[in-house]
């Protein structure tokens, strides 16, 4: 499965922006599909994941709350919503599918180009 991520962009403290990645090459069925962002000079980091079968969401605590992952059955896409955006979560964001309710990065096979979120202060 090949998966494109999008919509990032530069926005100012207290906003908000909605990525989403794209499957192709096959859907989304049976595939738990996560969430990581890698900030300049540090390690690959958890942000959020979903099952695409059951619609189960899990967060790292650093976004619980302002965070939201969704899933598109129709659209074979899943997006991660993000509001209140704060400089700390300035960073390139993935998105990946495996098949593993994990939040470690090995786990996930597949992965996304990623795409640059900016926070401005």
């Amino acid at each position: 499965v090949q998966l494109q991520a999008s919509g990032g962009g530069l926005v100012q403290a207290g906003g908000s922006l909605r990525l989403s990645c794209a499957a192709s090459g096959r859907t989304f069925n049976s595939y738990i599909v996560g969430w990581f962002r890698q900030a300049p000079g540090k390690e690959r980091e958890f942000v959020a994941r979903i099952s695409w079968n059951t619609g189960s969401t899990y967060y790292a605590d650093s976004v619980k709350g302002r965070f939201t992952i969704s899933r598109d059955n129709a659209k074979n896409t899943v997006y991660l919503q993000i509001n209140s955006l704060k400089a700390e979560d300035t960073a390139v964001y993935y998105c990946a599918a495996g098949t593993t309710w994990s939040r470690i990065p090995e786990n996930y096979s597949y992965w996304g180009q990623g795409t640059q979120v900016t926070v401005s202060s």
